[in-house]
Order: C-alpha cells, then sequence, then structure tokens
C-alpha cells in the first residue's frame, strides 16, 4: 500500500470567525459569561482555600447567619460605629452631665424613674447618646432640597427594647419647649407694658363717661389652644396612656401642659383635652385620630415645632403611613426638628429615612439588634415524648413548670412553713395568629390555668383594662361588651395560683412597659428576625433578667431558632 506524498502536508485548519463582541450576537458559544468589567466569581474550592493552600479566614458575620440572611429584613451597622458610640457614651457617667434646666433635672428622679420604679439615675446608654446631640442648639447643618425643610433638624434613635428611649427624647423636648417659652416671655415684655397702658388709658376713658352703655369684654383664649407645641405619634392607645403618664408625671414639676388622646377617649374628653383654655404645649395621640382632627381643624399643627415618631417602624409602614405622612406635611412650615425612634431599623424603613430624610442624624446603641444576654432563650422540641407534635400541652406544661417553681420557693421544705405569699408570675404568649389566641386561652383555662387572650378583636375599653389587671393584679371592669374580657373557664383539676398569662399577638410586642414580665413563651416561631427582637423584648427590660422560650415543631424553622440563640450567646447583632 502506497501512501499519497500530500499525506504529510495537511493542511491548515482556517482559523476561527472572532465575533465582535459588542454585537448582538458576541455572547454566543461560550462556556462562560465572561461579562466585561465584573470580576471573576471564584468557586468554593477556590473560596476555600487560596493558592498557598492554606484555608482562609472568612470574614466575622457574613457567614454565619445563613438562615436569618435569607430574611433580609434588618439595616447593617457595623462594629466599627457600635465601638466608637460605646466609648463616647463611656464618659457620661449621670444626668448632671447634661445640660438641661435645672428644674428638669430636679423632677427625674422623684417624678420620671419613679414611674419605671428605678432608684437610681443612672442614665442608659440610649440616653447618653441621645441627650446630648438633641440639646445642641447650634448644630446646623446644610441640606439638599429634597429635606422636609430648610431648618428642620432629623434625628433617628435606635435602641434595644427597653432601654428608656422615652426619656431619651422627652427630656430634651421639654427642655427646649420651656427655654422657647422663657425667651417668648421676654420678648412679649415690651407688647405686655404697651397693653397696659393702652387699660388703663381705657379705665380713664371710662371713669369719665359713666353714664355710657359700653360692650363687655370678651375673654380672649389661651395662644395654645388647640395648638401645641409638641407632638408625640404612638401606634396604639395602650402606648399613649404608658407616655402621657411619664410626660404628666415630668409636668407637675416642670410645669407644663400635657394633653394626650386617643380612641380610648371619647368624643368629650377629646375636646375638652385639646381645646383646653389653659392651653396645650406636647399633644401626645395616634396618627390615625390626629389625621382625622386636622381634617376638620387644619390650624392644630399651625405652631408645631417639635414632632416624635416613636415606633418609626410601625408608624411608616402601609397601615400607619399616609396618616403619619399627613401629619408631618402640615406641620412642616413650623417645625424645627423631627425625632424618629425605633428599637429596630428594618430595611425598608431604612430606605424611607434615606429617601425622606437625606441628611438624618442616626442615634444608634452599640447594642442595637442584639437580644441582651441577661435574657436567657430555651427550646422545646414538640415533636418529642411527652409532647408529641402537640403544642398546646407542650404550652401548658411550659407555663405549669414556670408555676410551681415559684411555689416551690417559697415553701419551707426544712420546717414544712410557708413562707410569704409568693410574688406572682407574669408570663407572656406570643402567637402568629389572632384567632390562635383565644382558642390557646381557652384551652390552658382548661388545665387551671389564669389565661387572657389579647389581640385586635378586644375592644380598645377591654384593652385597657387586661393590661392594668395583668401589670398591676387589678380586677378589670365589669362591661356590657359583647366580646367577654375573659373566655369561659372550663372545669380543671387543679389551679395554677399565682400565675397570670396573657396570650397575645404582636400588638403586644411594640413599646408596651413590661418590666414585670420574667417570662416569654413564643408559642409559634416568629417570621422574621425584627418580632424575634421585640418579642423577647418584653422581659428582661431596664437591666432585669428574663426566659424566653421557643416551641419548635416540625414545620417551624428549626435552623433560624438555633442560629437566634447561638447569636444571644455570642451577643452578637442580629440580621
Amino acid at each position: 500500500m502506497i501512501l499519497s506524498a500530500k499525506v504529510a502536508n495537511a493542511k491548515a485548519k482556517p482559523e476561527a470567525v472572532k465575533m465582535n463582541p459588542n454585537s448582538p450576537f458576541g455572547g454566543m458559544n461560550q462556556t462562560t459569561a465572561n461579562i466585561r468589567g465584573t470580576p471573576r466569581l471564584r468557586s468554593r474550592a477556590e473560596v476555600k482555600r487560596s493558592s498557598h493552600g492554606k484555608e482562609e479566614r472568612r470574614p466575622k458575620g457574613r457567614s454565619e447567619y445563613k438562615a436569618l440572611r435569607m430574611q433580609q429584613t434588618l439595616g447593617h451597622i457595623g462594629y466599627g460605629k457600635r465601638n466608637a458610640v460605646k466609648e463616647k457614651i463611656s464618659k457620661i457617667h449621670s444626668f448632671d452631665d447634661f445640660d438641661l434646666l435645672p428644674v428638669i433635672l430636679e423632677s427625674i428622679g422623684p417624678q420620671a424613674l419613679r414611674y419605671h420604679g428605678e432608684e437610681s439615675i443612672s442614665p442608659t446608654p440610649i440616653q447618653k447618646l441621645a441627650i446630648p446631640t438633641l440639646l445642641e442648639q447650634h448644630h446646623k447643618k446644610r441640606r439638599s432640597k429634597n429635606d422636609v425643610g430648610s431648618d428642620v433638624d432629623s434625628f433617628l434613635l435606635a435602641a434595644e427594647t427597653g432601654s428608656g428611649k422615652t426619656l431619651a427624647y422627652l427630656l430634651p423636648v421639654i427642655d427646649a419647649l420651656k427655654r422657647a417659652e422663657t425667651a417668648e416671655a421676654e420678648s412679649m415684655a415690651q407688647e405686655r407694658e404697651v397693653q397696659a397702658q393702652e387699660r388703663r388709658f381705657q379705665e380713664e376713658k371710662r371713669q369719665q363717661a359713666l353714664w355710657e352703655l359700653e360692650a363687655p369684654e370678651r375673654t380672649k383664649p389661651h395662644p395654645t389652644t388647640a395648638r401645641p407645641r409638641a407632638i408625640i405619634l404612638l401606634p396604639t392607645a395602650e402606648l399613649v396612656d404608658q407616655v402621657g403618664a411619664v410626660a404628666k408625671l415630668l409636668s407637675h414639676t416642670v410645669k407644663l401642659r400635657v394633653s394626650h388622646i386617643s380612641s380610648s377617649c371619647s368624643g368629650v374628653v377629646v375636646r375638652n383635652r385639646l381645646f383646653s383654655p389653659r392651653g396645650i404645649d406636647m399633644l401626645i395621640s395616634t396618627p390615625h385620630l390626629l389625621a382625622s382632627i386636622t381634617e376638620n381643624e387644619p390650624n392644630i399643627l399651625s405652631r408645631v415645632t417639635h414632632l416624635v415618631i416613636d415606633e418609626a417602624d410601625s408608624l411608616l409602614d402601609r397601615s400607619f403611613n399616609p396618616s403619619t405622612t399627613a401629619v408631618l406635611d402640615r406641620s412642616i412650615p413650623s417645625l424645627k426638628q423631627v425625632i424618629l425612634c425605633s428599637a429596630t431599623i428594618p430595611l425598608r424603613l431604612d430606605k424611607y429615612v434615606r429617601r425622606r430624610f437625606p441628611n438624618i442624624r442616626r442615634l444608634a446603641t452599640p447594642n442595637l439588634h442584639a437580644i441582651p444576654r441577661r435574657v436567657q432563650l430555651g427550646v422545646v422540641d414538640v415533636d418529642k415524648d411527652p409532647y408529641r407534635g402537640n403544642k398546646d400541652l407542650a404550652c401548658a406544661d411550659t407555663i405549669w413548670t414556670i408555676g410551681k417553681g415559684a411555689e416551690e420557693y417559697a415553701h419551707d421544705f426544712a420546717s414544712g412553713e410557708q413562707k410569704d405569699e409568693p410574688e406572682t408570675k407574669r408570663i407572656l404568649v406570643f402567637v402568629n395568629e389572632r384567632e390562635k389566641t383565644s382558642e390557646l386561652a381557652e384551652y390552658l383555662q382548661s388545665t387551671g390555668i389564669d389565661a387572657v387572650p389579647f389581640s385586635r378583636d378586644t375592644s380598645v375599653r377591654q384593652q385597657t383594662d387586661i393590661l392594668t389587671s395583668f401589670t398591676t393584679g387589678a380586677e378589670p371592669e365589669e362591661n356590657d361588651s359583647k366580646t367577654p374580657t375573659k373566655p369561659a373557664r372550663l372545669p380543671a383539676r387543679r389551679i395554677l395560683r399565682n400565675t397570670k398569662v396573657l396570650v397575645v399577638t404582636d400588638l403586644v410586642a411594640r413599646g408596651i412597659d413590661t418590666t414585670a414580665v420574667r417570662h416569654v413563651i413564643l408559642y409559634d416561631v416568629p417570621h422574621t428576625t425584627i418580632d424575634f427582637i421585640h418579642r423577647l423584648g418584653r422581659t428582661g427590660r431596664m437591666g432585669r433578667r428574663g426566659r424566653g422560650i421557643v416551641l419548635v415543631g416540625r414545620q417551624d424553622r428549626k435552623d433560624v431558632v438555633k442560629e437566634v440563640r447561638e447569636g444571644m450567646f455570642r451577643g452578637q447583632a442580629l440580621i
């Protein structure tokens, strides 16, 4: 067999046609994207090991919370800023370090802190951070055209639940109102002298014409009648009553006219408080009620200089945002200071703040978005024995364990004698659905537990009575409402004494003062980390210890609960 001489002379392969990368077909026939201007993504093996074969150390907090990161609910605050704030507030030790008026300093201990049951007058971290900043009189920044006003200072106060945010904004606002009142009195001194001369002239004229008839003098209303200078907005009637009680305690010594109105007040009460002839300096209300009043009386907001939006993450969401924005827009002409206050900074709130208040000053405590270490978190696996998937039974057994522990502590086993009456245990049980509150409360009562449901279906009057009974032990008033205050009590073989249980939704998770609560049971796993922070924040308030218990079933996110528990143990902020 003889090969051809042309075999060795192989034809050169034609060059591949290069596609223009800018053409519509430039990205065809490629195994990788090769997008210009973007860095090449490394594979998992490359990320795990560097070029030297050593394992790379991943940044802290990046891969710690895989399940929580999927929710994308909270804004990120770097630990560098947290440490800087911690160093700044360490230099302040008492309220005397603040540039407050002497009359306000004298009223803090015996008036404001007595409401919280505190004997010491040491300020909390948010108070150390916020009060000096809000008191700065000459702090002015250049503002863009998109800001709410050319002369408006905007602040965002963010601190963990139960950290004293109410006093953090109340004291600077009251101080500003009293200083403005003093300056206004000095400026009106000359006007009063002119008015006195006019009255003397009229009196002389009246003496000369004794027999002439004259019209009776009209009593002029107070300049601040239905014209408050400071407004505090809160989401619920319970919070309005709570903040109003603290403001009124301060007003007794400071001599400030404070009124609070909400849906729990009748129309006559609202009218008398708002249009009081003595005037009004500070008004505390809900956005819905105040916005509806200003539709008929727009001049109510004509003198507002300070606007506080407490629980801003709730008041700026879908349900409250129209009413809150309406009050804000009508207050702009006279507004000087806007204070947003919240225990968390969700991403939607962060976006709203950046858009509406581009020059806002953020005052966040070092432990923001972190559940305090003084709060312990326990987990009960409902799928295991003896519950076998019965969450109601697991909840009742957990409450009985807590209640019986209090009774055993009060009993002296050595002598067999009973000590003083044990302290009443107050327990909050959180559920995700409001229909579950009555159902679970009814089951708990059948096991001998004093349980009461609390949700949006409860009337406003009953909500006030239930919270008062739960926090103070006073019996609620009898009423003829269709919705019973308590579900019908079913017969029980045993009765758990000295234990009060409130089965609630997230209605009680925001701002309500639950200092006496030591135990919180999460019947349902919260949907987001925000709900985790607010629900567990109902215990361990004002430096006290607390305990949270999560009931985890087959359908619940166990990975989320695990990451929250690990973050609490490490003292790290949740994302």
